[in-house]
């Protein structure tokens, strides 16, 4: 074991207080169901945006960012910087709409905007979709993401070895520090539902970013600061690009089959070859290949126009996302929704981003061949937390892991119990119990949620794969849920058609990739590889365009073969939020059209971009000495600011 005592004490202070809050706030949580799923609807702006931060941040995420950088460099993490989009549309739409339908979950809205057996079916499915499926594959990496952080940290010690009623029992010590944090996560959310949640992850919002920026220090300076950084990379992929060449060629010499060469020359082909490469935000438009050829659809060009322009507006969360929901319709009202989901996109994307990706890129230079390693690409963020770390500042550095691991699990445990809690067990169930009774049911569903969880971690493989798993089996509903807003046509069935084909393409997928991968002679691991189609690899990106094309043929097929909902539905749903849109003569309907959100929608959604973008490649390029590209940067956040603080926020407050 490699912490010092100090170490553990830091650790152990972390979870008394953690565990304190939950005790601390069990009586005000246990009131009714209000209280314990949206902390009574009085949570300001700044404590909902931080909790949201957060709570997006586990301690799989810098080792996701971690493996897509060493991989295929920086631009590769336009795989969640293209989800600033989808939440400017959650700052200036539907934060508001969400607040003004008051409803306790995203699923409960529904039954507001849609009638009958259908809507109710629909409530049923997704509530039981996204609080199991949806809910075990999240923690289930998550839980991942820790175990492998602990594997690094604590190295290979002896398991711990002791007999129960003659029974000879073994366990991993680092398993059981993993349980051990995963009990205190379940502990605090069942004693003090939303209200411990949003505390803790303020406390543990700050304890992350400090971690994470100690280390991102640490670590650059250790290679001889961005300089050395810069010629420590251009080294170090130059030597990884010839030995995969190498490689390759042996390969084909050995007669390898196709789906093995095929992977092989996808990663020689999408690795960075220089630290200009590595650290490129855009990839390189190819110019030697047909652009309607395989390897134009294979390139990494390719890949980020799906992400930037299609994968943003098409995946499950479009309209907010459920916890991120569940913190919106927990503020006290309109403008502090509004203001929460802007402080976390700001936060998110433009704080939060390289000290990440500057560890990244040091641990390229510090281990450049983890091919051999038991975790592969994703350990080298942990390694060199153990490597350049000492007594004191490893203990700070795990318990950020900590806090970050632990927000994650507490807020999907309390969001996922509060779908199988209301929107199943109250709505079809038990209709007719007191509140405390729900909140007891609650407590029970966390439980049984954590269980089912901890089975599906044992058998995941890439963190990155099953972040990519998880945002295909939802591609094909994002239209249908920024539609179903301002659109009278969408009813129950498009979600219901758009949500079942997206899930069966996307299993579709990985059920060819386990049979192409025991064909081979190799064992199935869970998210282990893509598959191949016609002597090429299919890749996440070509996955999502089949997913969402075949969807939203499928959605709005069955629409237009389907009854629009009843007028009556349709107008008591406008008149309650207020959207804005193609509403047919609905519109005319109850007066307050100065409400509908879409006014100037358009120009702070590019005023949005601009400050947040802005300020991440400002921050981004002033780190890396990109002078040329940090100046713009810097001006476009400016701009996007002011028009903001101008436009939006000071008539919010007035």
């Amino acid at each position: 074991m490699q912490l010092a005592a100090i170490d553990w004490c830091i650790i152990g202070l972390y979870l008394l207080i953690a565990l304190g809050i939950g005790i601390a706030c069990r009586k005000r949580a246990s009131e009714n169901s209000e209280e314990y799923y949206l902390a009574g609807r009085k949570l300001p702006w700044w404590a909902l945006g931080t909790s949201m931060v957060a709570t997006t941040f586990a301690a799989d995420t810098p080792l996701a960012i971690t493996e897509m950088s060493r991989m295929k460099g920086i631009w590769e993490n336009w795989f969640w910087w293209n989800w600033l989009l989808y939440g400017l549309l959650a700052v200036f739409l539907f934060s508001r709409l969400w607040r003004r339908a008051e409803v306790l979950t995203e699923n409960e809205l529904l039954e507001m905007r849609y009638s009958g057996r259908p809507a109710a079916f629909l409530r049923f499915f997704k509530a039981g979709y996204f609080a199991l499926l949806y809910n075990f594959i999240v923690l289930g990496w998550v839980i991942n993401g820790m175990s492998s952080v602990l594997t690094v940290m604590l190295g290979n010690g002896e398991p711990l070895a002791f007999e129960i009623a003659g029974w000879s029992v073994q366990w991993d010590f680092r398993e059981v520090m993993v349980w051990v944090l995963v009990g205190i996560s379940t502990l605090y959310a069942l004693l003090s539902g939303f209200w411990g949640v949003v505390v803790t992850d303020v406390i543990q919002f700050f304890i992350a970013m400090a971690g994470a920026v100690v280390l991102a220090v640490v670590a650059v300076n250790q290679v001889g600061g961005i300089d050395g950084l810069m010629e420590g990379l251009d080294t170090t992929f130059a030597a990884k690009a010839q030995a995969a060449q190498v490689q390759l060629e042996a390969s084909r010499e050995a007669g390898a089959t196709p789906e093995v060469v095929a992977a092989l020359q996808g990663a020689y082909e999408q690795m960075p070859k220089s630290a200009a490469e590595a650290i490129s935000v855009v990839p390189v438009v190819p110019t030697d290949v047909s652009w309607f050829s395989f390897e134009f659809l294979n390139s990494q060009f390719f890949q980020f126009l799906v992400l930037i322009l299609v994968m943003w507006w098409s995946n499950h969360a479009t309209d907010g996302g459920g916890y991120l929901i569940q913190r919106t319709m927990a503020a006290r009202n309109e403008r502090h929704a509004l203001a929460a989901n802007l402080w976390y996109n700001f936060a998110n994307y433009a704080l939060r981003t390289w000290p990440w990706i500057l560890v990244a890129l040091v641990s390229v230079v510090l281990f450049p061949d983890l091919a051999g390693h038991p975790m592969g690409e994703k350990a080298g963020y942990s390694l060199v937390m153990n490597q350049l770390l000492g007594p004191g500042l490893k203990g700070l550095l795990i318990v950020s892991f900590l806090a970050a691991f632990m927000s994650t699990v507490d807020t999907h445990l309390n969001w996922g119990s509060s779908y199988l809690v209301h929107d199943i067990y109250r709505r079809f169930v038990q209709p007719n119990r007191g509140e405390r009774h729900y909140v007891v049911a609650g407590q029970l569903a966390t439980v049984g949620l954590i269980v089912v969880a901890a089975v599906i971690a044992r058998n995941m493989g890439s963190i990155e794969k099953a972040w990519k798993f998880v945002m295909a089996m939802g591609s094909g509903i994002g239209l249908v849920l920024i539609l179903r807003w301002f659109w009278w046509r969408i009813n129950a069935w498009s979600e219901i058609s758009a949500l079942a084909v997206s899930f069966l393409a996307t299993c579709g997928f990985e059920v060819l990739a386990a049979v192409q991968t025991m064909r081979g002679g190799e064992a199935y691991v869970l998210f282990g590889r893509d598959p191949v189609i016609a002597g090429h690899p299919f890749p996440f990106h070509l996955q999502l365009l089949v997913v969402v094309g075949v969807s939203v043929v499928a959605w709005l097929g069955v629409t237009f073969a389907t009854p629009p909902e009843p007028s009556e539905q349709l107008r008591a749903f406008y008149q309650k939020v207020r959207p804005g849109g193609w509403w047919r003569d609905l519109a005319e309907i109850g007066g307050e059209r100065d409400r509908e959100v879409t006014r100037h929608f358009l120009p702070n959604f590019f005023a949005g971009m601009a400050l947040i973008w802005g300020g991440m490649f400002f921050i981004g390029y002033t780190l890396l000495k990109q002078w040329e590209w940090a100046v713009p940067s810097g001006l476009a956040m400016v701009a996007g600011f002011a028009w903001i603080w101008f436009a939006v926020l000071r008539k919010e407050a007035s």
